[in-house]
């Protein structure tokens, strides 16, 4: 028998979060979604970078998440952008409502990873949007963390 090579764990990050957001709290939410879906989340077919959540009727959903149609689906495929509803408990639940409603605060998804037991897990953060000082702040700190870091590598090779 041949042996089947396992796949790496998927982790689709939003990287332009991190630009844009100061991130307070973070959240781990489960996502209702169908076969399909967890057969493109698992191929890696997945954007979040227009993605947003918005609450409704007491109910934390996520709007504008990409998942590809899975290339196998027949006519039971799924829509690429549809609503999806997030699972919390109802604690984090309020704790996020009243987070939101402090100005400049906004719900931000940031990370989607498979469990331990195979779920599909989405991490929600409560952030703060960054002034575009800010932003040239984060810039600057990258540069120098890149070139401290190129700088002991030139030293350890010696």
């Amino acid at each position: 028998m041949a042996k089947e090579k396992k796949k790496p764990p998927v982790e689709i990050l939003n990287r332009k979060a991190v630009y844009e957001y100061y991130f307070v709290q973070e959240y781990t939410a489960g996502m209702a979604l169908t076969g399909t879906e967890i057969k493109s989340i698992r191929d890696g077919n997945v954007n979040l970078a227009d993605a947003y959540c918005v609450f409704d009727q007491g109910e934390l959903w996520i709007k504008n998440l990409f998942i590809a149609e899975y290339k196998y689906g027949t006519d039971a495929n799924h829509l690429p952008r549809r609503n999806r509803k997030l699972l919390l408990r109802r604690p984090e639940l309020r704790k996020l409502e009243r987070g939101i409603k402090e100005k400049g605060s906004t719900i931000v998804p940031y990370k989607i990873f498979f469990s331990e037991r195979g779920y599909a897990k989405i991490t929600v953060c409560l952030a703060k949007g960054k002034k575009s000082f800010d932003k040239r702040e984060t810039i600057k700190d990258r540069e120098n963390k890149r070139e401290l870091d190129r700088v002991n590598k030139a030293y350890k090779v010696r």
